[in-house]
């Protein structure tokens, strides 16, 4: 009897034990996903994000890929913005820059990290990932899982039925074009994208959240950001590849460019990825992904992703995709190519841009790739480019590009 008494006395204790680590675990996240776009300092979180949310890791190459050094250059002291002079150092320190990183011709010219960034820390990617899971998405064409992207959505993933996506081309929604209605105003505590995080912040379902968005345009004719877009096609990866979009990425694209590190994807409480930007992953492996794309899908000896699908990725090709000021079928004036936006110039610049100032920027004629992992606090405490800075980022780079030129 006291043995029973013990044991049971013993499985209290344990599922005492239990239940206090998952509300610690969630209490964690709860706190990390509420602080954003407050104006708290993020930098003490971005670092660690992979400890604090469930996730799905993605192993190093066992043959990793290092830039080789080049001739250091020195960052322009200043840049022009708007008509106005940006002193350099102030800009990276008030959007609280954590590593920047400039790769010429293949050569490393400049490395720099601050805060809680380093070489060998991983970092948040925000919606940088966005452009890693179009290259899957170009991969898996490729292999044959997907059969076109002219193929509707909904007969890689039947569970979208009925909803927004019901009968959308995979092309309209790689170029944000799906037509389902989305608010993506950071600052709105009432918007689609601020409920989109409380599932990232308390547990929940991607995807069932993703059955509930509703149409409200007619697909492919206006380029609407929405960050739903990106989790369906998670959703139709894994569908058609019949494996994890972590275990086929490290697969497919991972460990072919060389990471020299592990690389993660944070799960929801379904154990699906946050395709939309929970990767984490260090500079130097943020890199490559724009080092593939400036060598049309080739890199570390081999082909990854097709040259074709590269060359697509980044052109817009309509109407509603091109950049402008003055597009009215653009909620934004960079232009939209498959998960790449596109500045509006002759260069052939596009670049990965996650919030809170990520970047993955490509300047192809000149043979430039700056990373610019960042935790700038203001951002999306307006919903404009004022704690934005995007643009003003845009321009920052191109600065960069004429220096090393």
């Amino acid at each position: 009897m006291k043995k029973a008494i013990y044991g049971a006395a013993a499985l209290a204790v344990v599922a005492a034990l239990v239940t206090g680590l998952f509300l610690k675990d969630r209490l964690d996240r709860a706190r990390a996903v509420s602080s954003l776009f407050t104006g708290a300092e993020q930098y003490q979180n971005f670092h660690r994000f992979q400890t604090v949310f469930p996730h799905g890791d993605m192993a190093a190459s066992p043959e990793p890929f290092q830039f080789p050094d080049g001739t250091m250059v020195e960052l322009p002291a200043s840049f022009t913005y708007s008509g106005q002079t940006i002193d350099t150092e102030t800009f990276l320190s008030e959007t609280d820059t954590a590593a920047l990183l400039v790769i010429q011709d293949g050569q490393l010219r400049f490395e720099r990290y601050m805060l809680t960034g380093g070489r060998d820390i991983h970092w948040i990617s925000m919606s940088v990932a966005k452009s890693f899971i179009s290259a899957l998405v170009g991969i898996a064409v490729s292999e044959g899982h997907i059969g076109s992207i002219e193929d509707e959505v909904t007969a890689y993933v039947p569970a979208l039925i009925g909803s927004a996506y019901d009968g959308v081309r995979i092309k309209d929604i790689l170029q944000m074009s799906s037509g389902a209605r989305w608010n993506e105003d950071y600052s709105d505590p009432d918007s689609d994208i601020v409920r989109f995080a409380k599932i990232f912040a308390l547990g929940g379902s991607l995807d069932e959240f993703a059955a509930t968005l509703e149409r409200e345009r007619e697909p492919g004719t206006f380029n609407l950001y929405n960050s739903t877009d990106t989790h369906v096609l998670g959703m139709m990866l894994v569908s058609a590849t019949g494996r994890s979009i972590s275990q086929y990425m490290e697969e497919k694209l991972w460990q072919p460019m060389g990471a020299e590190a592990k690389g993660y994807w944070l799960l929801d409480g379904e154990g699906m990825e946050m395709a939309f930007g929970g990767m984490t992953a260090t500079a130097r492996d943020y890199a490559k992904i724009g080092e593939l794309f400036r060598l049309n899908g080739a890199l570390n000896g081999r082909q990854i992703v097709p040259a074709p699908w590269v060359a697509a990725s980044v052109v817009p090709d309509a109407p509603h995709l091109l950049p402008g000021k003055d597009n009215p079928a653009s909620d934004f004036e960079l232009g939209y190519g498959y998960q790449w936006w596109i500045p509006e110039g002759d260069e052939g610049e596009y670049s990965a841009i996650g919030i809170y100032n990520q970047f993955v920027y490509v300047n192809p004629t000149s043979g430039t790739v700056i990373v610019k992992l960042s935790a700038n606090s203001d951002y999306g405490t307006t919903d404009d480019e004022s704690t934005y800075r995007e643009l003003e980022s845009i321009e920052f780079f191109r600065s960069v590009v004429e220096r090393v030129r």
